[in-house]
């Protein structure tokens, strides 16, 4: 029992720094009733009780109590985890977070078996095969859903708007995590379009804009970041810096000095000049907010779309001795402005609902998933009153037309079906003309 009780001290002092001596002398009595409770299990529950199991299940609802985001994750889940940004995995397909206790999509990843079956932001999966996903962790349902390539999995879903739930059974596929992908749209006009942030966004995002030809023939690029879950916080601000030649791209602010942290752009060869516009939705999250963010303030981009997920926090591992490790909100994210992303996300300059693309069957009540309908969320500090009337976006519909902006694949044909896309290309067009106005005046 003594070595349970010290192991706990030290987890106590790993997650948080020292207190002041009335504050510790609290904490260390909660945990001598911890230890209390736990004698009380081993010599009286009606089974024998698994110490490591139950002390596993404590440390994981601690982590729980404090935000969405803080997790335990066990060595297999943290193998996993350094799986998904550097190859591929096998699974369905799909971004996940917790509402209400389920397990509920954030975004589907485009070309993926849950994107060819519908799969939408806000749907909660209710159950995953026969299990129920309430009170599931994330890293559970995660292992459920992934499985050999060919292998099904049905689960169990609940949409806003439909009365009744749904079942769909998936084949799972190698999920490849190509980041990038990027096309000419119409005389010169660029299309880049980014998935996730892996070890490589930045530099693949250069090599595909170089590959549609030389950047002085561009006249413009549209950075389409919508339904991007985000991903590795220097990616992103690589990615910026594509772009940018000085000023903050991002700044974290944390509690202790190493995790208060200012990204600044530098000069280089690398950067373009070409106009720009950045489309975002409420699926755009992490990452992709503090791109978008960075191009908006740097006033580098006009930012079209809906608002985005509200994602503004930095998690960190750190691992743990027998391999596990410790998913821990260490941060905050600001953009050069100094506004926080947390709960309020991106608020585009120019706002475009996307009509959709597929058929859906969806209600004028669907309500928009964001960061701030996650319990325990982290509240920003910055707002000074709950705002009214926004309903807009975030991962899902949007408030006027709910049907689901999941951008489908894009071609140069298929153009005009998108339309926060058409209306990007129009505004570039628009930009040039208006440029060569000027010129001749």
């Amino acid at each position: 029992m003594k070595s349970i009780f010290l192991l706990l001290c030290a987890l106590l002092a790993l997650a948080t720094p020292a207190k002041a001596e009335e504050t510790e002398r609290d904490t260390y009595r909660h945990l001598e009733t911890f230890a209390n409770v736990l004698s009380i299990l081993q010599n009286n529950y009606v089974e024998p009780v698994d110490s490591e199991k139950v002390i596993e299940g404590a440390i994981k609802g601690m982590l729980a109590s404090l935000d969405p985001h803080s997790s335990y994750m066990r060595p297999e889940d943290l193998k996993e985890l350094q799986v998904e940004t550097k190859g591929s995995f096998t699974g369905i397909g799909v971004e996940i977070t917790i509402k209400d206790n389920v397990i509920t999509v954030v975004s589907p990843i485009e070309g993926t078996p849950a994107y060819a079956k519908g799969i939408k932001a806000g749907d909660k999966i209710l159950k995953i095969g026969d299990e129920s996903t309430q009170d599931m962790s994330l890293t559970d349902a995660v292992k459920r859903l992934r499985g050999e390539k060919g292998s099904e999995v049905t689960i169990t879903i609940m949409r806003e708007g439909r009365g009744e739930t749904e079942e769909i059974t998936l084949t799972r596929d190698v999920i490849p995590l190509q980041s990038v992908k990027a096309l000419m749209l119409d005389n010169d006009y660029a299309y880049a379009r980014i998935t996730n942030f892996q070890a490589k966004t930045a530099g693949d995002l250069a090599a595909a804009i170089d590959g549609l030809g030389k950047s002085a023939t561009i006249k413009g690029l549209i950075l389409d970041l919508r339904n991007n879950p985000g991903g590795l916080l220097d990616q992103a601000v690589r990615v910026a810096d594509l772009f940018l030649e000085e000023g903050i791209i991002v700044s974290t602010k944390g509690r202790l000095e190493d995790q208060t942290v200012v990204y600044r752009a530098h000069s280089s060869g690398t950067n373009y000049r070409f106009p720009m516009i950045a489309l975002v939705n409420e699926g755009s999250a992490s990452a992709s907010e503090i791109v978008a963010g960075a191009l908006k303030d740097q006033k580098r981009a006009i930012i079209l779309g809906v608002q985005t997920f509200g994602k503004g926090s930095v998690q960190t591992i750190i691992p743990m001795h027998n391999g596990a490790g410790l998913r821990l909100t260490t941060a905050l994210y600001y953009t050069p402005d100094g506004t926080s992303i947390q709960a309020t996300g991106i608020v585009p300059d120019i706002e475009v609902e996307n009509q959709p693309v597929v058929e859906t069957i969806a209600s004028p009540d669907d309500k928009v998933l964001r960061e701030r309908d996650l319990k325990r969320h982290l509240e920003n500090e910055q707002e000074t009153a709950p705002q009214e009337n926004v309903e807009p976006t975030e991962q899902i519909p949007g408030e006027e037309e709910p049907g689901q902006p999941v951008p489908m694949p894009v071609t140069a044909e298929t153009v005009a079906q998108d339309q926060q896309l058409y209306t990007a290309l129009l505004i570039l067009k628009g930009v040039n003309v208006f440029g060569t106005l000027q010129e001749g005046d």
